[in-house]
């Protein structure tokens, strides 16, 4: 008796082909094989975590700091740390799941830092739901407390919009704190009143020359 033949189109080679390279080329088959089912080649932004607010970093001390951040649905840290902003030779390390009982926050304390150096740190949020599928990475950095006695520098500020006076991009935003940054202090203390939020601020102020200032 003849076997029955399966006919297979040309165009099913090629697709099935292509996913079989990627799938081995970003190291998706183990995966594959514990979850018995294909991965999305393309997952939806909506279906990945998001890190709504940033990074932010503190407790430093000369060998350690401590970083957090917060996912907007549960979800683990993942914290990358090197010396380099290129992040060459990064460690890599699996931290805490942030939940609901922590209103999706988690911390991670990196120790063993060297001493007076600039660290620069990454952060992602893995799904509890799907491994696979992660944040994008938020970039921060600190500099470590030095070893040995040295000068050090202070800038501070405050007061910084209100009383009629806002930001006003044309001029190039609040310009000072670009020559701040530029000066690289080692502190940066801000002593308060970000906005003065009894005082109005209107979209538009006419100056004395008759020119307009932007809000």
């Amino acid at each position: 008796m003849n076997k029955p033949s399966i006919q297979v189109s040309r165009r099913h080679i090629l697709r099935a082909s292509a996913f079989a390279g990627l799938a081995a080329a970003t190291g998706l088959i183990p995966d594959m094989l514990r979850a018995r089912r294909a991965p999305a080649l393309i997952a939806q932004e909506a279906a990945r975590p998001q890190i709504p607010y940033g990074v932010a970093s503190g407790d430093i001390l000369h060998d350690r700091a401590v970083v957090w951040s917060r996912a907007d649905r549960p979800a683990r840290m993942i914290v990358e740390a090197s010396t380099s902003e290129s992040m060459r030779n990064a460690r890599r390390f699996v931290g805490a799941a942030a939940l609901e009982g922590t209103d999706y926050t988690a911390k991670f304390n990196l120790q063993n830092l060297p001493a007076g150096q600039e660290i620069f740190y990454r952060i992602q949020f893995q799904s509890l739901e799907d491994i696979r599928l992660l944040s994008e990475p938020v970039m921060g950095r600190f500099r470590t407390a030095p070893a040995a006695k040295r000068d050090i520098s202070f800038l501070w500020s405050g007061d910084t919009a209100g009383q009629g006076w806002g930001i006003n991009e044309a001029w190039g935003g609040m310009r000072i704190y670009e020559t701040m940054t530029q000066m690289a202090p080692d502190f940066f203390i801000h002593s308060g009143d970000t906005i003065y939020a009894d005082n109005p601020i209107q979209a538009e102020v006419e100056l004395a020359d008759g020119s307009i200032w932007q809000n």
